[in-house]
């Protein structure tokens, strides 16, 4: 089976080698590169092209989220997992934006990093349930203030479908393929989807994926 090749960045040496150690002991994971700053995370990600980048948020010199967008701006096949010390749903947001597929607690397990690096070398989201639980929360929260119905249930059970898949990270060419639809058909479904819902971006769509229990 082919390895998932990793790019480590983070700008506190005993944190990238300790994620370094417990990448390299997991089977099937490579680690082939570390970097103690955005650019370098950059320079490193054009060089190798890994199939995940798992990087700080916070860091000298360029900061992850800018890291991030500049990688996925070049390397769209490279999947994004952050980790951050911030659980506040405005980081959540810009990180999705960025392009990151997963996004993890600091003090998270390091079970939810290895499971975290799998889901995303798969096309899947993955978030730390505290970040999951939190988005929750405040969703409900909202919901009560403004006193209305669930959203979901405006949503027909083809677009309940295409939420799951294009919040999981898939374009709308693969969804297309994988439920025999035109791409034109999915394209108008996804439109219904973030009218009815008063979303506006992909990254908000998969941010109310999680609130909804979705994905994970």
């Amino acid at each position: 089976m082919k390895s998932i090749r990793i790019l480590l960045a983070d700008d506190h040496t005993v944190v990238r080698k300790g994620l370094r150690l417990l990448l390299e002991t997991q089977a099937g994971f490579e680690v082939i590169g570390d970097a103690a700053d955005g650019r370098g995370a950059v320079a490193l990600a054009l060089e190798y092209a890994p199939d995940v980048v798992v990087m700080d948020v916070a860091m000298p010199n360029l900061n992850g989220i800018e890291a991030a967008r500049q990688i996925s701006a070049k390397l769209p096949h490279t999947a994004i997992v952050f980790l951050s010390m911030h659980s506040d749903e405005s980081y959540v947001l810009k990180g999705l934006k960025a392009g990151a597929r997963a996004y993890l607690l600091k003090d998270s397990a390091e079970q939810d990093l290895i499971n975290a690096v799998i889901a995303v070398s798969e096309g899947k989201a993955f978030f730390s349930p505290a970040i999951s639980k939190m988005l929750v929360e405040d969703y409900v929260r909202q919901m009560q203030d403004r006193q209305i119905e669930d959203s979901y249930e405006l949503l027909t059970t083809r677009e309940r479908e295409l939420l799951q898949l294009l919040a999981e990270g898939k374009n709308n060419k693969e969804v297309a393929t994988m439920l025999n639809l035109s791409t034109y058909t999915v394209e108008t479904h996804r439109a219904n989807i973030l009218q009815k819902l008063n979303l506006h971006s992909g990254a908000e769509l998969t941010l109310y994926a999680i609130r909804k229990g979705v994905i994970r």
